[in-house]
């Protein structure tokens, strides 16, 4: 008999537990029939957990006794595949990774001490440096809203996994840009911390610096609460984790600059309609919301920034000869654009990033929030690395991912949450901004928007006469 588990959120999930209604045992043995079900559409795990059974068992017994370790025992996540996973291959999107990781990154380990059940890992575009999700290992990742196009990257299998139910929640990175967008394009909500909110340790080189961080994926607020509580703390491995600031969780009465567009670059219509009706609903719950342009020049940093990502694919050249014969062709040649810069090149985009951080810190003495849309164009055909136009207008590789970048080098939080629908009824998103350390304001702001509705819906790939998609 189908029980529906998979379309409980880790809250009611764990309230089943508790009363009995549930078990992880019922629940891992469900998911993996859906997984069997839809993966094959939508491409969201490139591998599972052997253990997912023996997982399934302890988080029961543990339930049974009634000594749950976390508020997430027996929750299943999804990983994404450029996280060390303790005992299975990270694959990185390609070949020059390929060893099974001998122990849990910090992130991934603090999951596992929560009880929480580590489903698998996810596809993301080889060494996660794209904002689509395909490689040449894997193949193509699918948006659960419509297989035919790409829910982003380069967390794209993660986001799939979970707004299609085959994981409660998950876990991925964002370098520039990589937890936002795809969770907009998925009508999900996605969480990108402050640079040490999460601490970091044991995993495979940032090639993004330390504008990567872990990010998390939750269908409602309420979880993307409890997931971002397990994972948070600092550790003396990283010590940017030991030096935030207390910022005040109070949602009331904030000021909130809205930016719909940055300069002339161009945003798909029904995004800017989305925004503007966002910006309405917060003014609607008591906040002070003023529209304008951004008062900080992002062209310093913008303009070094796909070179970030070169130079970081040189150094791992550099330490890895094997990569010359393993990785894909584009990333060599991004390695090899990398080498060819220059040293005072690097050095200026770093004194970019640095002003670009302290006029940021000041901005947040004007204002609580800032509210940006996700991305500037909706999501496209899944094969295709990025949008050719938006609104008329040709754009290169970036131009949908305009609104990202510049937080990850600033080192804020942002936090995507669910806009509304285009007419297609694809999902828009949008992001809230907040102020170093200040992600408690920001997911309880977006879960007073979140109690406003309309609230998370399945997509029509997921459901049947209003029923969960027949699983044997």
């Amino acid at each position: 008999m189908r029980q529906d588990f998979w379309t409980l959120g880790a809250a009611d999930l764990t309230a089943a537990y508790r009363d009995g209604r549930a078990d992880p045992v019922a629940v891992v043995e469900e998911l993996t029939a859906r997984i069997a079900a839809l993966n094959p559409v939508l491409n969201a795990y490139v591998a599972l957990a052997e253990d997912l059974p023996e997982q399934a068992r302890a988080s029961q017994r543990r339930w049974q006794a009634g000594k749950p370790l976390s508020p997430l025992d027996g929750v299943p996540v999804a990983i994404k595949d450029n996280l060390h996973v303790a005992g299975m291959r990270t694959a990185w999107g390609g070949h020059t990774f390929d060893t099974v990781a001998g122990a849990d990154e910090l992130p991934v380990a603090r999951l596992r001490a929560a009880g929480a059940i580590l489903v698998g890992k996810t596809n993301t575009p080889e060494f996660a440096v794209e904002g689509y999700t395909a490689n040449a290992r894997f193949g193509v990742t699918r948006n659960p809203w419509d297989p035919a196009l790409t829910p982003g990257g380069s967390s794209g299998g993660s986001v799939a996994a979970v707004a299609a139910g085959l994981a409660t929640l998950a876990i991925g990175t964002d370098g520039g840009g990589s937890t936002r967008r795809p969770a907009g394009h998925t009508g999900l909500y996605g969480l990108k911390p402050s640079i040490g909110r999460i601490a970091r340790g044991g995993g495979l080189p940032q090639i993004l610096l330390d504008f990567e961080v872990i990010g998390t994926f939750a269908r409602d607020c309420a979880d993307l609460d409890l997931l971002y509580r397990v994972l948070a703390g600092a550790d003396r491995g990283d010590p940017a984790s030991r030096a935030l600031p207390a910022v005040p969780d109070s949602a009331e009465g904030l000021r909130i600059l809205s930016v719909p567009l940055l300069g002339e670059k161009p945003c798909d219509a029904e995004i800017l309609t989305a925004h503007r009706a966002l910006a309405d609903r917060l003014s609607g719950l008591g906040h002070h919301v003023s529209e304008g342009p951004l008062p900080i020049d992002l062209d310093p940093v913008g303009a070094f920034w796909g070179s970030f990502g070169q130079i970081g694919l040189a150094a791992l050249r550099d330490r890895l000869p094997e990569m010359a014969a393993k990785a894909g062709p584009l990333y060599l040649q991004m390695a090899e654009a990398g080498a060819a810069l220059p040293a005072p090149a690097l050095f200026n985009a770093i004194e970019a990033v640095r002003a670009l951080r302290s006029a940021m810190s000041q901005l947040f003495a004007q204002w609580d929030v800032i509210l940006m849309p996700t991305a500037a164009a909706q999501p496209w055909p899944a094969e295709k690395t990025h949008p050719e136009t938006i609104a008329g207008t040709p754009v290169g590789p970036r131009g949908h991912a305009i609104y990202t970048g510049w937080v990850n080098a600033s080192g804020h939080p942002g936090l995507a949450v669910p806009a509304g629908f285009d007419r297609a009824g694809l999902p828009i998103g949008c992001q809230l901004i907040g102020d170093l350390g200040g992600e408690d304001r920001l997911i309880r702001l977006a879960g007073a928007l979140e109690r406003r509705g309309p609230g998370w819906r399945w997509p029509a790939l997921c459901t049947a006469s209003g029923k969960g998609v027949e699983v044997e």
